[in-house]
């Protein structure tokens, strides 16, 4: 897809980053090679991102967590027992799309927290009223993600999900623009069981699309 399709169908859509760990970073960084400008954030605040932002270059800037969850499209990137702390008080979500690559588990020990038959995004959606919700990045390690999708001589597959189709279709064709193969797994419900980690049978796969 050329750029110039990804920013009509887009709108030159805004890009913010709430978490700046490893899947904030790798994607941060995913975003700097295509040349894509975001905004990351931390909850210590620009300052101490200053080093990173050098490193990833221009297109990659340093914000509050007010001003990344501002953007059209919002990565989540938060270990799971700091969500509430990390969204409470942020502007209102108002249709905004809100990608969830969070998996519901323990740092560091990656034990499953016990969410009582709740899918995770449930929880999550929770945390963002209003927003349209979309669950990927969240099946990969960290350094797959920051690598080029293209390395294998394909195209690496991003799994996603949602439950609005609007939503699904602008961060797929985020993740195409990305050079990622973005394969839509149908609902939230769906791609949760699908993709989640642990337990998910797509978590963790490096899977690459040739042809």
């Amino acid at each position: 897809m050329q750029f110039h399709a990804f920013a009509k169908r887009n709108k030159i859509m805004s890009i913010g980053i709430i978490g700046a760990g490893l899947i904030g970073t790798a994607f941060a960084r995913t975003l700097a090679r295509a040349g894509i400008e975001a905004t990351i954030s931390n909850s210590r605040g620009p300052d101490s991102l200053k080093e990173l932002v050098g490193e990833l270059g221009s297109s990659i800037k340093a914000g509050t967590v007010e001003q990344a969850a501002s953007a059209d499209i919002v990565v989540i990137a938060v270990n799971w027992s700091k969500l509430p702390q990390a969204l409470a008080g942020l502007p209102a979500w108002n249709g905004r799309i809100v990608i969830n690559a969070n998996n519901a588990i323990e740092a560091p020990s990656f034990k499953p927290v016990d969410l009582k038959g709740r899918l995770p995004s449930d929880v999550v959606g929770d945390l963002v009223p209003g927003a349209k919700l979309v669950k990927a990045l969240n099946h990969l390690p960290a350094a797959v993600l920051a690598g080029d999708p293209k390395a294998e001589g394909g195209q690496r597959v991003l799994f996603y999900s949602g439950d609005d189709a609007d939503a699904k279709a602008k961060v797929g064709a985020l993740f195409e623009k990305l050079g990622f193969f973005p394969l839509d797994l149908g609902s939230l419900a769906t791609g949760e069981k699908m993709a989640g980690f642990p337990g998910g049978p797509l978590a963790v796969l490096n899977l690459v699309k040739f042809g």
